[in-house]
Parts: C-alpha cells; sequence; structure tokens
C-alpha cells in the first residue's frame, strides 16, 4: 500500500496537501503528523493523525512501523512576528535533523522539504535559484541549515530523492497570513505603501504550489531545489491596485517611508499589543523588495495556473467568509 506522511500535517500547506491527494488518490494512506490536532477531517478513509514533535526524536513504535513512500517535511517555525530568535532554530533546525534521522530508520528514500525565499535575504534585483543565499533572520538561517540537514541525508545512499522548494508567501482558501491582511488593510483603509510601491513582493497561492510539488515529484530527479513564487511576480503597487480593482474600492493609497511608518507602529504597538493590525516588524518586511524569479520550473515547462487577479476569483469562491 502506498503512503505518505506529512510532518507539518495540521499546517496550512499539510492539510491542502492532504486534500488534494484523497482527491487525486496519490497515495493510498496518509499520515499526518503534528503537535495540534488538524481541523482536517480526519474520518476521511485512509487518513491518520498522529502528535509529534519534531523537536524530539521521532522513537513511537507506531512511527517506526509505518514504511512510507514519500516524506513531507512541513514542520516549522515561520512567523514573523511571534517568536524568540531561538525557537526558530531549535525547532527548524532540530525538526531536520530528527526527520532526516527518521527517514533513514524506516528506509524511506524520499523527501520533499519546504525551504524559503528568506533564505535569499532582500531581493532587489531578480533572484533565481543560482543566487547567493544571504539569510538576514533568524527564520531565514535556520530553514538555510535545514536545507545543508536534508542534503546531507540525501548524500548517504544512492537511491534516495530530495526536492527543495524555497517558496514565497503561500496564501489561499483558510490562511489568515501577509496577503490576506493586506488586502484587509486595504479594504479598510488603513494600507500604506512602506516606502516605493514599485519594490516587488513574491507570493504563491496555494493550489498552483501544489501543482508544482506533484510537478517536481514526477521529474524523477535525484535533487531538485527551485523556487516558488507566480510568474510574473508583480510590485507592491500592482498587488494593491488588483485587490482595489476585484473589490470594486476607490480610495487611493499612499506612500509613507519606513522612517515614518515605523514610529507610528511602534505608536500603536504600545498601546494595542498583540491585536495591533501595523506591527513594526511587518511594517519592516513590507518595506523589504523580494524579487524572486522561479526559474527551474520556466525552464522546466511547468504552467503556471494562477495570476494574483484569478487567485483572488478562485479563493473568494471556495471560502468567501475569509474576506469578511
Amino acid at each position: 500500500m502506498s503512503s505518505c506522511i506529512i510532518f507539518g500535517g495540521s499546517g496550512f500547506i499539510g492539510s491542502h496537501l492532504a486534500m488534494s491527494i484523497l482527491k487525486n488518490k496519490t497515495f493510498e494512506k496518509i499520515y499526518l503528523l503534528d503537535i495540534k490536532e488538524p481541523e482536517f477531517n480526519l474520518s476521511h478513509k485512509g487518513v491518520t493523525y498522529f502528535y509529534c514533535d519534531v523537536r524530539e526524536k521521532i522513537q513511537s513504535e507506531d512511527l517506526l512501523n509505518i514504511s512510507p513512500n514519500w516524506i513531507f517535511n512541513f514542520a516549522a517555525i515561520h512567523r514573523e512576528p511571534g517568536h524568540q530568535p531561538k525557537e526558530y532554530f531549535e525547532t527548524n533546525i532540530l525538526g531536520a535533523e530528527n526527520i532526516c534521522e527518521y527517514a533513514s530508520k524506516v528506509k524511506c528514500n524520499n523527501i520533499f522539504f519546504t525551504s524559503s525565499i528568506s533564505v535569499y535575504g532582500p531581493c532587489l534585483q531578480p533572484t533565481t535559484e543560482s543566487a547567493l543565499t544571504t539569510p538576514q533572520s533568524p527564520y531565514g538561517s535556520s530553514k538555510l541549515s535545514a536545507e545543508f540537514i536534508h542534503r546531507i541525508w540525501l548524500s548517504e545512499n544512492p537511491n534516495r530523492r530530495l526536492i527543495i522548494t524555497r517558496p514565497g508567501v503561500i496564501y489561499g482558501p483558510g490562511d489568515p497570513g501577509n496577503i490576506l491582511r493586506m488586502i484587509k488593510a486595504i479594504k479598510s483603509g488603513y494600507f500604506f505603501f512602506p516606502g516605493s510601491k514599485r519594490i516587488h513582493k513574491s507570493y504563491g497561492y496555494i493550489f498552483s504550489f501544489i501543482d508544482s510539488i506533484w510537478y517536481t515529484m514526477k521529474q524523477n530527479k535525484k535533487l531538485i531545489t527551485y523556487n516558488y513564487v507566480e510568474y510574473p511576480t508583480l510590485t507592491i503597487g500592482e498587488l494593491a491596485s488588483n485587490v482595489k480593482s476585484f473589490f470594486g474600492l476607490y480610495r487611493p493609497i499612499i506612500s509613507l517611508p519606513s522612517y515614518i511608518l515605523l514610529p507610528i507602529a511602534y505608536l500603536l504597538q504600545s498601546i494595542f499589543g498583540k491585536s495591533n493590525p501595523i506591527h513594526p516588524v511587518r511594517v519592516k518586511k513590507a518595506g523589504l523588495p523580494t524579487h524572486i524569479i522561479p526559474q527551474y520550473l520556466i525552464d522546466e515547462g511547468f504552467k503556471f495556473r494562477f495570476d494574483f487577479l484569478l487567485s483572488l476569483k478562485d479563493w473568494i469562491s471556495k471560502k468567501p467568509e475569509d474576506f469578511t
């Protein structure tokens, strides 16, 4: 019986991947591993949940008796703000070590690992997979270290395969992250361009991202490292224009330099705390360019199904309550 394990299976990407597997019957058995139970409907035939903290060695007899065809490693701490620097390293590096050790124990020769475009640091110029990796955050540094750990695992056996993806901001139905926050800020009238509206921001729609997972798995190469963002990428100004057009909004959006926005964000943070929608960390991130190019997929002929406007139409058709 074909099977897969999804570490981080209760998360946004893991849940959507599980639904895709069920729809397409890619595997007969799915094991979802996470520190929290998934909202995913566990009554589906062939789906099993196990509690698993990847910061600890995986020693459960139930898990050691599984022989998965593929392991998907989505387990990570990635939200910024919200965590201390050491937490990114504890989860993302120890998680990589423990999952690779587990894969060796159960003789699984195929791992799909989700890294991040954060390994490149801010990218003012178009940046492909061949660019120098210069992470400037604990998250990006921990993800780059985790890539090396997976590569060491790959080198230990000639029969192993490893796919490393470096996605931008992944968004879509059920995700409350940066893209939805931007949309709600624009709709509510408190969105400002953090400096230039011409900087690029790299993002990926969940269903197209999952297309890329199946696409690269079918290529049967020993090692693939690929960026995932929608192509062509848009500037933050173009993204905002798409949102305004889609929702019929006409209020102008003004640009404010970071040296003005940041003091405002810190003031609001001191007043409202966690409920503050304009968080200083998010203001800083919004002003950093991430001009990522998915060159590997372009060269391989991958078809990008969604531009940003089409993704909004698809998203609202699937989960309109996200936008209320």
